[in-house]
């Protein structure tokens, strides 16, 4: 404790006497940083979404090359408004279009799939035997005649609900996709991929009579980045809202300007600095810039409020701002110190997506010392605060008196029980609450976009139309090389395919065994009675030749066969009855010749992204209230004082989880750090409440005095902070794009709540757990005077 006490004077000397020039190095590195920041880029990734650890994430990756267009790709359906596909006009139309998608870098055309391209096949059995080819006729030129033979291709290819909709009035290009754009030998850029699908396909060949709708990952991060410019309007809206309210909280424009422009340029350092690195933005970590500026203008109008008291006191404004410095310094560090590592604990998620958010968050954190609790105070040092203020601030405590007077109840017995009873209550109802909490989706499409976005229409029209659904669960199933279409393991994927159709929620299963069995009744005049797999490795060798067998069923070395199971949606209960089921089966069945394993495709993916998620989020939150409690018990040497900060924010948590759940947000990439970031929001009022509290305490004040004191100051900062910046985020709920509205939301709540914490419950712990800490003071100063 001595040693703060003869450390703090030391550096606000050292800081107030270099001021010109630590003032001229703010100058050139917001310049610099500046300068950076223009050069920041949208940053997307579909590997970057996934954790590449996971066993499934793992397993599917090995046999990325086997399984191509079951992983990112995107589906383009070309729809006509007239009677049906089968017209010389639409088929001209679809094969322009299939060419285009073709040739859009980044689509791995060895994959690409339509009723235009030669990997899609016809057969059927004739009295000659079996007979196949294209689905597009050779020597097709647009005729009657030549239509009429394309109809039936298509009718004998069993496409129809796969790559044509089941009413014939649309065909869908599926174009799987690589992450390396060969024009460049960089990363696919999901942005510039989503605007070439828009300028050369879409806006190219959508008329009157025809209709383009597109779906894929790539689709959806395109319309999120392009989002980015609808993001920049809130946020500025933001700011502009907690300047107005500022000003109204302190009528002085000088430090309502400089609160708001050091926060602003932690903002600008955190988006510098994240260039220099080699980061770009990735559109799911595009509102965190908004949380730093946040946790900037919560410690900005702390330093602000506390200039301004000190003013009122007699001090010149530079005293008032290096005494407000030294008053807050600790607390400040203390509170910024426990956002950043609590943000870096989100590095525990083995997704990449949300390590990267937390190293913006923890750079975002590490500017904010510098720029809200260094050169906040240097500048107001120069500039001061205007009379009006001090006369306000004066005519303000004497009229609220009575208002904080009775906040200041909540640290007396009676209120403070009630308090403590209203807590219990809370605590029980948010435990309850959270059990309807789901990891994963909760509907359909895309949920980070609205469900009336054009992203979400499109893939309604695609579940409409088409009977194959776009969310599929890839089961890899590994032999020994030349065992795959050995007896044994075609028997065990007939009984798996059987096993995943009566599991609610799947639609079809598609597999090599239910290939090789209409094979072997087509090699026996269509018999029905043919329709099973053959002991005979012969027969099953020629039933499951590559002319029987479509690309992508078998790969090379015949040690490989993906058993894709179509689902009804990929929402997260259906994925908890798939992955469960699989699962089961592989348990029961894997052997040292045949193992099933999980997961491929987007599905597959989802759900094992999903499993990472609800697994992490009890890491994430154990490590970030660890690290806080760590803190916040180094800086105030008491656990009592530990219990009393972090009780009101793990309420905070659990009734966010409660709220998740009551309005139907789910757990996933997008939502899980907000929890964290509130965490760390709401630490810093607490911290703040609670330093002022004690050194009131320490100085001989009764705990009602004391809070009552510390409220006139502190409190009422934490308040003003809290309603300010709900109301900015608040106006996200009107975003159209509906990530951003849910996050509005969450924040909203957690602002709100970690003030009504800090205010209300705080003072009542303390009473309950703390309350003869200014007596316990006053003994170790007198037993220890030095």
């Amino acid at each position: 404790m001595n040693s703060t006490v003869t450390t703090e004077p030391m550096l606000a000397r050292w800081i107030f006497s270099a001021r010109p020039l630590l003032l001229m190095l703010f100058a050139l590195l917001t310049l610099f940083l500046g300068h950076r920041m223009t050069q920041v880029v949208p940053d997307a990734s579909f590997d970057k979404m996934v954790p590449t650890s996971h066993p499934y994430i793992a397993k599917f990756l090995q046999h990325r090359d086997d399984l191509s267009g079951l992983g990112n790709a995107i589906r383009v359906a070309v729809e006509t408004t007239e009677e049906d596909i089968f017209s010389a006009e639409f088929m001209g139309v679809l094969q322009q279009v299939n060419d285009d998608v073709f040739f859009l870098p980044g689509v791995d055309r060895s994959g690409l799939k339509s009723i235009w391209t030669p990997n899609v096949r016809w057969n059927e059995v004739t009295e000659q035997g079996l007979a196949g080819g294209t689905v597009i006729p050779d020597g097709y030129d647009g005729s009657q005649a030549s239509l009429d033979r394309l109809k039936q291709n298509v009718l004998k290819s069993g496409q129809v609900g796969a790559l044509v909709a089941n009413n014939f009035k649309s065909a869908i290009i599926y174009a799987p996709l690589s992450d390396v754009d060969p024009n460049t030998g960089e990363k696919l850029n999901y942005q510039q991929f989503s605007s070439k699908v828009e300028q050369l396909i879409r806006d190219k060949y959508q008329s009157p009579t025809i209709k383009i709708h597109v779906t894929g990952f790539a689709i959806v991060v395109g319309e999120l980045i392009n989002g980015a410019g609808q993001v920049a309007m809130f946020f500025a809206a933001a700011v502009i809202i907690t300047l107005v309210l500022l000003y109204l909280y302190c009528r002085c424009i000088k430090s309502s300007v400089v609160a708001l422009l050091c926060s602003l340029v932690a903002v600008i350092w955190q988006l510098g600095i994240l260039n220099l690195l080699g980061y770009g933005l990735d559109p799911y970590s595009m509102l965190v810039p908004f949380l730093v500026f946040a946790i900037g203008v919560s410690h900005g109008v702390q330093l602000v409020n506390a200039i301004v008291h000190e003013v009122m006191s007699g001090k010149h404004r530079f005293d008032a701002a290096k005494a407000a410095f030294v008053s807050l310094y600790v607390a400040g560090l203390t509170a910024l110190v426990s956002d950043g590592i609590g943000f870096i604990t989100l590095m525990v998620i083995d997704i990449q997506v949300i390590q990267d958010l937390a190293v913006a968050a923890s750079i975002g954190v590490a500017a904010i010392i510098l720029t809200n609790l260094v050169l906040l105070p240097l500048l107001i040092s120069y500039l001061g605060v205007s009379h009006r203020a001090v006369d306000r601030l004066q005519r303000q405590e004497e009229s609220s008196q009575s208002f904080w007077r009775g906040i200041a109840q909540f640290s007396r017995r009676p209120m403070a029980l009630v308090s403590l009873g209203i807590m219990v209550l809370l605590f029980a109802v948010a435990w309850v609450g959270k059990q309807g909490l789901i990891m994963g989706d909760l509907d359909a499409g895309a949920p980070e976009l609205r469900a009336d976005s054009r992203y979400n229409q499109d893939n309604a029209f695609m579940v409409a139309n088409y009977s194959a659904s776009t969310d599929r669960f890839v089961v890899m199933v590994e032999t020994a090389d030349d065992y795959c279409v050995s007896y044994e393991t075609l028997n065990l994927i007939d009984r798996f395919q059987w096993h995943m159709e009566n599991v609610p929620g799947v639609q079809s299963v598609i597999s090599i065994s239910k290939i090789a069995k209409y094979s072997i009744s087509a090699l026996n005049e269509g018999s029905l009675k043919w329709m099973a797999l053959s002991r005979n490795q012969y027969v099953l060798n020629q039933a499951t030749s590559s002319k029987a067998v479509p690309p992508g069923m078998i790969n090379g070395a015949c040690s490989l066969v993906p058993v894709i199971v179509y689902l009804d949606d990929h929402k997260a209960q259906t994925l908890t009855r798939v992955v469960d089921a699989a699962q089961q089966f592989a348990a029961d069945n894997n052997n040292e010749r045949v193992a099933f394993e999980l997961a491929a495709g987007n599905a597959g993916i989802e759900a094992a992204t999903n499993i990472v998620i609800e697994k992490a989020q009890y890491q994430m939150l154990a490590w970030v209230y660890g690290v806080v409690s760590l803190l916040c018990f180094i800086t105030f040497r008491s656990l009592r004082t530990v219990v009393c900060i972090i009780l009101p924010l793990a309420l905070t948590s659990l009734l966010c989880q409660a709220l998740m759940a009551w309005v139907g947000i789910g757990i996933k990439v997008a939502t899980l750090p907000v929890i964290a970031l509130g965490v760390g929001i709401g630490v810093d009022y607490g911290i703040y409440i609670y330093a002022k509290l004690t050194a009131c305490m320490k100085q001989g004040m009764a705990l009602s005095d004391a809070y009552f004191s510390a409220l006139k100051t502190t409190g009422k900062a934490v308040a003003f902070t809290g309603i300010t910046l709900a109301i900015g985020v608040g106006t996200w709920v009107l975003s159209p794009i509906k990530f951003q509205a849910d996050m509005g939301v969450l924040l909203t709540f957690m602002f709100l709540w970690n003030m009504v914490g800090a205010l209300v419950f705080l003072p009542a712990l303390t009473w309950l757990l703390n309350r003869n800490l200014g007596q316990e003071a006053r003994l170790a100063t007198q037993s220890n005077p030095a």
